[in-house]
């Protein structure tokens, strides 16, 4: 029911807006909207109670009432990969990426706000779950993607009926062209970045976490960020369940050392991030020269006591080898994790704690490099 949905607020200025009526962006500071939002520390938690899929965390969800939109999506395993590392296997969502978790949240509320379409911008794997979760909901779909997206991605999206919009340029011309038409009457702008909706899905990765380690977490989570769409879902969580009594992790955030602003931002102690060049890198997902949300990752990381770690090409190409070799076939952008704190990592920058790390897309998607 629309009328009980939670509002928008800007984390900049406070302006607030009704996700009904409101547009893609703050009309203010043109910035991400965060969700007025914030689950009861005293309702409980019972995700055995509730479906096979991440619905099953509804009490600390803001989709209120019944849902319709689901693909069993959530509950991926937790494997260890050595004494204090364990991975969880997200590539095993239905449309074979952790960016299930925040789809499927934004087509829920799309199919209750009936939007004529949605558009969407993606440099592959978001841009997959949402045509698919828009499929399932029976909405038309549009993304735009960068020249030189897989095209294993771009036949997956049509594959589920979405129209893919080929933009000349990299990441960034695909995000204007998205929201030139996010601007026009009758469309749901479906944005991983800029709508909330989307990081209260991806905080659901914490929360199983949490689940599978039997009510605890570990010393640090260890995450790929680009646009930050799963630390920032992370630390959604991670707050949430600071409230219910869990002791947080360090949030260790991890990018690709040629397109790294977060990263070079973090070290010279700055409270936002500078634009770099878009530089190529076999980690495109998370290949994000200006990132929206820079600010707010920032100061997520330092809150709990984390770091950035960039990883060179040839890591990227040997942890995705090391993995395959461990029977988890991954795309370079997930084996980032394992690059900057496995056995492969030129220090140990876990000192001895323990940490999840995400195996986060598919290496059928992408293939392996040479």
């Amino acid at each position: 029911m629309t009328h009980a949905l939670p509002g928008y607020v800007c984390p900049e200025d406070e302006t607030r807006a009704d996700v009904r009526t409101a547009p893609w962006c703050c009309p203010v500071c043109g910035g991400p909207w965060d969700l007025d939002f914030t689950p009861d520390p005293a309702s409980p938690l019972a995700p055995d109670a509730g479906p096979p899929s991440l619905w099953r965390y509804g009490g600390a969800l803001p989709l209120p009432g019944a849902f319709s939109v689901t693909m069993s999506e959530g509950r991926t395993p937790l494997v260890p990969l050595g004494e204090r590392i364990h991975a969880k296997l997200d590539f095993l969502m239905p449309t074979l990426s952790f960016k299930d978790r925040g789809a499927v949240m934004l087509a829920e509320l799309a199919r209750r706000l009936g939007p004529e379409r949605v558009v969407a911008d993606s440099s592959g794997n978001a841009g997959t779950a949402i045509a698919a979760y828009c499929a399932r909901a029976g909405l038309t779909c549009e993304v735009f993607v960068p020249e030189g997206t897989s095209a294993k991605k771009t036949d997956q999206m049509r594959a589920h009926g979405a129209a893919v919009r080929v933009v000349p340029g990299g990441r960034e011309a695909a995000a204007l062209a998205a929201r030139a038409e996010a601007d026009l009457p009758g469309v749901f702008y479906a944005s991983h970045v800029f709508n909330p909706y989307f990081l209260h899905g991806t905080k659901t990765y914490v929360y199983e976490v949490w689940e599978e380690l039997g009510g605890r977490l570990p010393d640090a989570l260890v995450l790929p960020v680009g646009n930050g769409t799963l630390l920032l879902g992370a630390a959604l969580a991670v707050r949430e369940l600071a409230r219910r009594g869990v002791r947080p992790p360090q949030l260790i955030a991890v990018q690709a050392e040629a397109v790294a602003p977060l990263a070079s931002a973090f070290a010279s102690g700055a409270q936002d991030a500078a634009p770099v060049p878009e530089l190529p890198t076999l980690a495109e997902g998370i290949a994000i020269p200006a990132p929206p949300r820079a600010r707010q990752i920032l100061a997520a990381v330092r809150a709990s006591g984390g770091t950035f770690l960039t990883v060179p090409e040839p890591a990227l190409r040997a942890a995705q080898r090391d993995l395959a070799r461990r029977g988890l076939f991954v795309e370079p952008t997930a084996a980032a994790c394992w690059a900057a704190v496995g056995p492969l990592s030129p220090a140990d920058p876990l000192k001895g704690r323990t940490a999840v790390v995400p195996l986060c897309g598919a290496g059928a998607k992408a293939g392996l490099p040479e």
